[in-house]
């Protein structure tokens, strides 16, 4: 429970050098926050240091190609970078200012464009001449704010110019002015553009410049926006000795959500032209029109009741209850309209003829594709995918191949995440990988043959390298790349002939190994920074199990460790709940609960044995595994816990009267969820950092699961564990951070004082004022432990 320092402080963020040669990565500086820079020459394999003086000279990650990939263009500390391999690898800084710019890529024509604080300036690149091709103002043209002026003026301004000449020659030479000033701005070409102006109250949130610099597309959202209901968080121990407030996150449901659209500016041409998504397929749709019904009854139920018990007011107009409001704002109406949405970034193809963007439903149901027919101003749809449940936004990557006309896209559809390919211009379809398996992080080859992309498709813990063909006439079947098992993410080479990779297994953390592209190829390592006192210890390796289900018919994929020595009788056991919900921790890579994973291996020193599930919500099985949850939280997951306890009683010996559970957050949640609603499965629990009512918790993440509690309040109740605090019976360890800023430390205090009115014993809570507590936190669990489960 260290400092993880002492693991070897692994390789951090690595990624390509432009020319393929070499390798760059971050390496935490042992005892400090800093971060050096380290650089991997590929002809000797041998990671150094980037001196301070150098990194300058030095590539940085991500960054765009011109069309010949001769350039690339690149951030570095905020400041605009191109690597010209054309003069030798040569590096050309672009700019040097106090501003942060970003999003560089190289136009149609070979120049550079960059943002700067939110607008979009060129560098030409024969000339070094930076120039501005849109000027974008959140505010009224000038013509319009004098004519909404005019309409709100009172009696005395209207009265002055009617009565006094010079008031009206004044206006009149100043409306001149600006009309002569315009001109001669829209005739002389070494002025910048007219401005683009979106009108008043909104504000720009995100934009993208075409590389043709023809066309710039707007996201816009209203500029006041209902901020909700938020929390304070205070911290106690500060340098001034004072207690210090931070605002902290809304709860889910108290303001509704911000719906976006998109604008369409074109240069030559001042009039904004706004994209509407009412051509969205089905956006008219209302998925929770029932839900939205029984609230709006509910509520005519409540103020009937209300009514009832002021009799003075009972015969007062309109209390029939058929002219409320309805819940959220949600007005009734004879005709639907159109859902709110809110939009992706937008992608242009390398010459800026075509764009597409993705558009989100506010309610979470509904992802569509939409190209963007420049000529008519207009979105046209050209994929759309729904789920009852909500979308995962895991799966949102679309990108361009090189034809200009293609793009591909992953999709949920068959239930898993698929790839996709699909003709922007006619919106053929197909699907180029199939199966029960996950495809992640795709990336399309230079020279566009091929997409590589990550997939579990042998073993659910199990990420390799594949890749497959693009071209109709080429081979579409899956290529495996590696074969290292455990974890493996990659980056491709510039020059697309070696794969950099991160690679870990479940008992050493992530090295970086080098590949070359194509099947066959073997994998070498290129780091080696684990430390010799991580290495000395004999870790308890996981096994990786296979969890008979009683309710649907796959296996719940687990870690399980067990003890060295058999020992006699029936033994003690934990089950850990990793947190999030939807996270895979039964994969055979290096797992981010290595805290837990060292815990698990002190355990089974004692004679435990662990049982690490993941259990329906978690990722990497599918669409149905992860959305099970869905208006019932808690519910599957025990289910599932519970078939893990019969698992370890019937396989490996485990005494069903000592079995313990404990997890965090998430994990924490169903701890709880454990304890009150089934206190027959385990003898003790911990729950660490845990959520404990849902409608406290944040918009994003839980109105995805459970819509919002005025509109599904039945969902939270059914899953939420202060509602089912009185079937406690067992010891309860509850540790929770005062400085917890995403599970509030507001979550415990309530539970806590729910307990007490419940009259309820044997539970514990432990605060910690320092999020580093590790030690003291996973001390106290062992104590529950090995007070309560060992004989």
């Amino acid at each position: 429970m260290a400092d993880p320092d002492w693991l070897g402080r692994q390789p951090e963020g690595p990624y390509w050098s432009s020319d393929s040669r070499s390798i760059y990565f971050l390496r935490k500086r042992a005892g400090e926050e800093t971060r050096d820079l380290y650089r991997v020459d590929l002809e000797d394999r041998q990671a150094s240091p980037v001196a301070d003086v150098d990194r300058g000279a030095a590539d940085a990650p991500g960054g765009n190609w011109d069309l010949e990939r001769r350039r690339r263009a690149f951030v570095k500390a905020g400041d605009i970078f191109v690597r010209d391999l054309e003069t030798d690898g040569g590096l050309i800084q672009i700019t040097r200012t106090a501003a942060y710019e970003g999003a560089p890529f190289f136009t149609a024509t070979g120049d550079v464009a960059f943002e700067r604080e939110g607008a979009w300036f060129v560098r030409e690149w024969a000339t070094g001449l930076i120039w501005q091709p849109f000027d974008v103002r959140a505010a009224e043209a000038p013509e319009t704010a004098r004519a909404n002026e005019d309409l709100e003026a009172g009696y005395l301004e209207r009265q002055q110019p009617r009565l006094l000449e010079i008031v009206r020659l004044r206006r009149e030479r100043d409306e001149r002015r600006e009309e002569v000033s315009r001109e001669r701005r829209a005739a002389d070409p070494s002025r910048l553009a007219l401005p683009h102006y979106l009108g008043k109250d909104v504000e720009a949130a995100g934009s993208w410049l075409s590389p043709a610099l023809d066309h710039l597309v707007v996201r816009q959202r209203p500029g006041q926006q209902d901020e909700g209901l938020r929390d304070r968080m205070p911290n106690y121990v500060t340098r001034t000795g004072l207690v210090e407030l931070e605002e902290v996150r809304m709860k889910v449901g108290t303001a509704e959500p911000t719906g976006e659209t998109l604008v369409l500016l074109r240069r030559g041409d001042t009039e904004p032209t706004a994209l509407d998504a009412s051509v969205l397929p089905g956006i008219a749709d209302d998925p929770l029109a029932e839900l939205r019904e029984a609230a709006r009854e509910r509520k005519q139920q409540r103020q009937a009741a209300a009514r009832q018990d002021q009799a003075d007011d009972a015969a007062d107009p309109g209390e029939d209850g058929t002219d409320e409001e309805a819940p959220e704002g949600e007005a009734k109406q004879d005709e639907p309209e159109p859902r709110s949405v809110r939009f992706g970034l937008v992608s242009f193809n390398r010459d800026g003829t075509r764009a597409v963007v993705q558009a989100y439903s506010t309610d979470n149901k509904d992802r569509w594709i939409a190209a963007i027919d420049f000529e008519e101003g207009a979105l046209r749809p050209l994929h759309r995918m729904s789920d009852p449940a909500w979308i995962n936004y895991a799966f949102r990557d679309l990108g361009w191949l090189p034809d200009g006309q293609t793009v591909f896209f992953l999709s949920e559809e068959t239930g898993y995440s698929h790839l996709t390919l699909m003709d922007t211009v006619t919106g053929e379809r197909v699907q180029v990988t199939e199966g029960p398996f996950v495809v992640r992080s795709p990336q399309v080859s230079a020279d566009g043959s091929h997409i590589y992309f990550e997939a579990n498709r042998d073993h659910t813990g199990v990420f390799e390298v594949y890749r497959t063909g693009t071209s109709e006439a080429g081979a579409r079947e899956l290529e495996q790349i590696t074969s290292l098992g455990g974890l493996n993410s990659f980056r491709l080479s510039p020059d697309d002939g070696k794969l950099l990779i991160v690679h870990s297994t479940a008992t050493r953390p992530a090295e970086l190994w080098l590949q070359e592209t194509g099947p066959g190829n073997a994998a070498v390592r290129l780091t080696d920074t684990v430390s010799q006192e991580f290495l000395e210890i004999d870790w308890a390796a996981p096994r990786f199990v296979e969890v008979p289900s009683s309710h649907v018919d796959r296996p719940i994929h687990a870690r399980l460790y067990l003890p060295r020595e058999p020992g006699g009788g029936p033994r003690p056991a934990v089950v850990f709940v990793h947190g999030a919900g939807y996270l895979q921790n039964a994969h055979q890579g290096w797992s981010s609960y290595f805290r837990e994973f060292m815990f698990h291996t002190l355990l089974t020193r004692r004679g435990y044995v662990v049982l690490d599930m993941d259990y329906r919500a978690s990722s990497g099985y599918g669409r149905d595994w992860r959305t099970a949850i869905y208006r019932q939280m808690g519910t599957p997951e025990l289910e599932d816990l519970a078939d893990g306890i019969d698992y370890l009683v019937a396989e490996h010996g485990v005494d069903r009267e000592r079995v313990g559970v404990y997890g965090g957050s998430y994990g924490g949640f169903v701890t709880f969820m454990a304890m009150f609603r089934r206190p027959e499965l385990f003898a003790a629990g911990a729950a660490l950092r845990p959520v404990t009512d849902w409608a406290h918790y944040n918009h994003g993440y839980t109105s995805n699961i459970l819509n919002t509690p005025e509109l599904d309040p039945e969902a939270y109740e059914r899953s939420s564990p202060i509602e089912f605090a009185e079937g406690l019976e067992k010891p309860l360890l509850i540790c929770t951070g005062m400085l917890d800023d995403n599970v509030l430390f507001q979550d415990s205090v309530r539970l806590v004082q729910r307990l007490i009115e419940l009259g309820k014993e044997d539970w514990e809570l432990a605060v910690f004022v320092e999020p580093s507590s590790w030690l003291d936190e996973y001390r106290r669990v062992l104590k529950l432990f090995e007070t309560h489960l060992k004989p």
